[in-house]
C-alpha cells in the first residue's frame, strides 16, 4: 500500500489532523510540533492524541512524519540559538512519546561561516545530547539543498553526521525530492545511481521517510523552491519513479507542495492512481 499524505495544521488539534488527512484521502501526514518560527508549545491533550490513534490504528495510517520548528539550528554561531535548539527537541522527543514508534524530522542547520566540520560536530553533539535509548521515535535528518552554510546539502555530510551519533538506531534520513535536485543529485535521469550513492555514502538502512516536492529550480540550483507536482522541473514521471521505486515505496511520502487540503488531495489522488498504473 501506499503511504502517502501531506503537511497539515495542528492548530486544531490531532484528532482533527487525523479526520483531514482521511478527508483528502491520506493514511500519513506531518505536522509541526510547535510553531515553525520557533516559540512554545501548545499544552498536550492526550485524549486528543489517543483519538488520533484510534483514527490511524482503524485507517493503517503508516508511519507519521513531525517536523521541527524551521528556527532549530543546533551548529548556529549563537549559543541562545542553540540552547533553543536542544530546549526544542528534548520537549519534543517527549511529547512524540504520546505518539510512539513514528518520526521526528528536522534541518540538520547551518553553520554560518564556522565551517561544515564544526557544524557537524555540534549537530552529532546535540543528539548524542537528547537521544535515549528508552525513546521510540527515530529523528531524521533531512536532505537540504545546500544553499547558503546549510549542512546536509551532501550524503557525506549526513554520513559524517550518523557516524558521530552513539545511539544509531535512533537516527534516520527523510529525503527531500526538491531538496535532494537543487543539491545536484540527479534524481530525474539517474535514480537508481542517486539510490545507490546514498547507499554506498549513508546507507539504504538509514533512509526512512521521503518529502515529494517538486522544485522552481533546475538541478543544483542550490535554492530550496518547492513547486506543485508536475509544475517543476522535475516534474511528474519523477515523483512518481520515486514513489514506486522498488527501494523506496515501503516509506512514508508526504507532500510539501504549496496547496491548501484541496490541493493535496488532488495531487494525492493523481499520485496513487498513477503509481496503481505501474
Amino acid at each position: 500500500m501506499l503511504n502517502i499524505g501531506c503537511h497539515l495544521s495542528a492548530a486544531k488539534g490531532y484528532e482533527h489532523m487525523g479526520r483531514d488527512a482521511l478527508k483528502i484521502g491520506a493514511n500519513t501526514f506531518a505536522f509541526f510540533t510547535r510553531n515553525p518560527r520557533g516559540g512554545k508549545s501548545k499544552a498536550l491533550d492526550t485524549d486528543d492524541v489517543q483519538r488520533l490513534l484510534e483514527i490511524a490504528s482503524a485507517n493503517d495510517f503508516g508511519k507519521l512524519v513531525a517536523h521541527a520548528p524551521y528556527t532549530l539550528n543546533p551548529c548556529s554561531k549563537d549559543k541562545k540559538v542553540r540552547d533553543f535548539a536542544y530546549l526544542a527537541m528534548s520537549e519534543d522527543m517527549e511529547r512524540m512519546e504520546h505518539t510512539p514508534g513514528n518520526y521526528y524530522n528536522f534541518h540538520p542547520g547551518s553553520h554560518v561561516g564556522q565551517g561544515a566540520e564544526a557544524g557537524i560536530e555540534m549537530i552529532a553533539e546535540l543528539l548524542n545530547q537528547i537521544l535515549k535509548p528508552e525513546q521510540t521515535t527515530t529523528v531524521l535528518l533531512e536532505t537540504m539543498a545546500g544553499k547558503g552554510s546549510e549542512v546536509g546539502g551532501s550524503f557525506e555530510e549526513l554520513a559524517a553526521i550518523i557516524d558521530k551519533v552513539e545511539l544509531k538506531d535512533k537516527i534516520g534520513v527523510c529525503m527531500d525530492t526538491c531538496h535532494v535536485s537543487d543539491a545536484g543529485y540527479d534524481i530525474i535521469n539517474d535514480l537508481d545511481g542517486v539510490l545507490d550513492e546514498f547507499d554506498r555514502v549513508v546507507g539504504l538502512e538509514y533512509l526512512k521517510a521521503m518529502h515529494i516536492n517538486d522544485s522552481l529550480n533546475p538541478a543544483g540550483a542550490r535554492k530550496d523552491r518547492h513547486a506543485k507536482i508536475g509544475e517543476g522541473h522535475l516534474g511528474t514521471e519523477t515523483i512518481v519513479n520515486v514513489i514506486t521505486h522498488p527501494k523506496l515505496k515501503h516509506l512514508p511520502f508526504i507532500l510539501e507542495t504549496p496547496n491548501e487540503l484541496e490541493g493535496y488531495a488532488a495531487e494525492i489522488s493523481m499520485l496513487r492512481e498513477a503509481a496503481a498504473d505501474k
